[in-house]
């Protein structure tokens, strides 16, 4: 399914191409057909070697259906509610149009309570029942890590994300927004996408040196469906043309403000412009300098090494006023009145406080490619496989730094302030779908209640999507006129948020005497489509298996076949 498919896939693009320009038509397995009415299906359309996720299959995911209820669940809504139960949950389609109480705990439930006229239920007495995950920091991976967008996409679902925000999902700007679109329409298996992208994206030979060109393609880009930029350090002039026509064009925004620019362009500069929001961390320690106006970096630095640009970058965590200080809580109440979103992806730089946790993680085994992997171990080319030489000082100041930017992110959240859900996956030992889970344990860690870390992960992250749009949310709370996006977990998530992950949590089982793993999602639920979470994990085994025999690293078997 890879190598082979790759070079199928790259010949039927380029033949569909030529035969386009030569007024052919569409190629298809049967032979030419004239183009004489619209396509109804969007086809997978290449993005270098990136494959776009094939046609959901018939078995892929059931409904929506014409009602579906889901009976007798512990619901954590995603609002910051208590959790409540027995709830009998109904759906109509792809909206949610009624959450009903139909008893109390230990308390048979009276039949009578209960809404009628299933086309399809869910038992779910004894579980629990929390809105999607919403994730908006991600990429798909990519040749030479992950080539085929199915690999991915289906470690996101069976980790219960149900919408991701591409910043962008792929490099290439036609072929994210046309898996957008296919994911819309619910024609692959993937969650809902939202794109965001670097400005010059799509501009053959093009690239933003003037305001002026800021604003002509911020235009372009929102006429091809572009929802939001992923923004850098750029110049002020520059960065405030490319936020005042976002602005005007009701499209979001968010920075990754990196060290070459930073000296220019910190986190609070870039809100006063109207910065809808920032991930990672660039350019929020360097708006509370003590005694520097820049990094004091020394004096051999060479950004273009990666283990001295992410070495260094935590040495901050003794360069800014202390946490109480007038201009940390300046900072806090500017952020705050700004209605700024942060969106601090901790995962992806965790492993630099742990290198060996991270790359001996449970998950890898089973669920990362092999090509991934190879991407993950230490090389001059990788982006992120900085680990030349990681020592223990370094991981030192890496524990130091979370501890800083712990407290900043909680006194946030505690003053009213957004912090919402992202990972980054894809680098750094991080795989896509249980980085995101991790992102929970982190935000868990740096003083979330687990309530918080949820309504973090789902509402506050669809309010950070909807915000520039002007419009109320449509998803991230289990609530009546919202989408059906949710999740069906056997265990407690608030009682241990590693129920959530793909691979479960381990607990000793006093009967047995034995470890046994439990929870993992059960089913995951988008636009009123219900995915089996596990088989959706045993696809994702099956493409590993399928590389690791191409390679050689194990014996080519017959897998077994999927349950019916």
């Amino acid at each position: 399914m890879f190598k082979s498919q790759i070079l199928k896939q790259l010949f039927r693009s380029a033949f569909s191409a030529l035969m386009l320009l030569l007024g052919v038509g569409m190629f298809s397995q049967n032979g030419f057909a004239q183009q004489k009415k619209p396509v109804q299906k969007l086809a997978p359309v290449q993005a270098g070697r990136m494959i776009g996720a094939p046609d959901r299959a018939n078995d892929e995911g059931d409904g929506p259906h014409e009602r579906l209820i889901i009976r007798g669940a512990t619901l954590i809504d995603g609002s910051g509610a208590p959790p409540r139960g027995p709830v009998d949950i109904v759906v109509e389609n792809d909206k949610i149009v009624s959450v009903r109480n139909v008893g109390v705990p230990y308390i048979p439930i009276d039949e009578n309570r209960r809404p009628k006229g299933a086309t399809r239920e869910i038992d779910a007495h004894g579980k629990y029942v929390m809105p999607g995950l919403i994730d908006l920091h991600v990429h798909t991976g990519g040749a030479p890590k992950a080539p085929e967008a199915e690999y991915t996409y289906k470690l996101w679902l069976a980790n219960g994300i149900t919408t991701v925000r591409g910043v962008p999902t792929s490099g290439s700007l036609d072929w994210a927004l046309n898996e957008q679109k296919r994911s819309e329409n619910n024609e692959i298996v993937a969650p809902r996408i939202i794109e965001f992208h670097r400005p010059g994206t799509g501009w053959s030979g093009r690239s933003i040196n003037t305001p002026e060109d800021a604003r002509e393609w911020v235009q372009f880009a929102k006429k091809k469906g572009v929802q939001g930029l992923k923004l850098g350090s750029y110049r002020p002039e520059i960065m405030a043309a490319l936020l005042d026509e976002a602005k005007k064009l009701n499209m979001g925004s968010t920075a990754h403000l990196g060290q070459t620019g930073v000296a220019q362009m910190n986190a609070i500069d870039a809100a006063r412009l109207g910065l809808t929001g920032m991930t990672h961390f660039y350019g929020l320690f360097e708006s509370m300098y003590k005694d520097h106006d820049i990094q004091p970096w020394p004096v051999d630095m060479n950004y273009n090494d990666e283990q001295g640009r992410f070495g260094q970058v935590a040495r901050q965590w003794n360069l800014i006023h202390e946490r109480g200080s007038d201009e940390w809580n300046a900072l806090l109440d500017e952020f705050l009145e700004l209605d700024f979103f942060i969106n601090p992806t901790m995962t992806i730089y965790s492993a630099g406080r742990d290198v060996m946790r991270a790359r001996n993680a449970d998950w890898h085994a089973k669920y990362t490619l092999p090509s991934q992997q190879d991407f993950f171990e230490p090389s001059r080319r990788s982006h992120g496989a900085y680990w030349f030489y990681w020592t223990t000082e370094d991981e030192i100041a890496w524990k130091n730094y979370y501890r800083i930017w712990m407290q900043f992110l909680n006194d946030y959240k505690n003053r009213g302030g957004k912090v919402t859900l992202g990972s980054d996956s894809g680098f750094i030992y991080q795989l896509y779908g249980f980085g995101t889970i991790l992102e929970l344990e982190l935000l868990q860690e740096a003083g979330f209640h687990p309530l918080e870390v949820i309504r973090a992960a789902t509402m506050h992250s669809a309010e950070e999507i909807f915000a520039p749009w002007d419009k109320p949310i449509e998803y991230g709370v289990v609530r009546p006129g919202l989408k059906a996006d949710m999740i069906i977990v056997g265990e407690n998530p608030l009682a241990n948020m590693k129920v959530l992950y793909g691979t479960g949590a381990v607990k000793l089982n006093d009967e047995t005497g034995q470890p046994e793993r439990i929870g993992g999602i059960e089913y995951t639920i988008k636009d009123g489509i219900v995915y089996d979470a596990k088989e959706l994990l045993r696809d994702v085994e099956e493409m590993v298996i399928k590389q690791k025999q191409e390679r050689g690293m194990m014996e080519s078997v017959p897998l077994e076949k999927k349950k019916q």
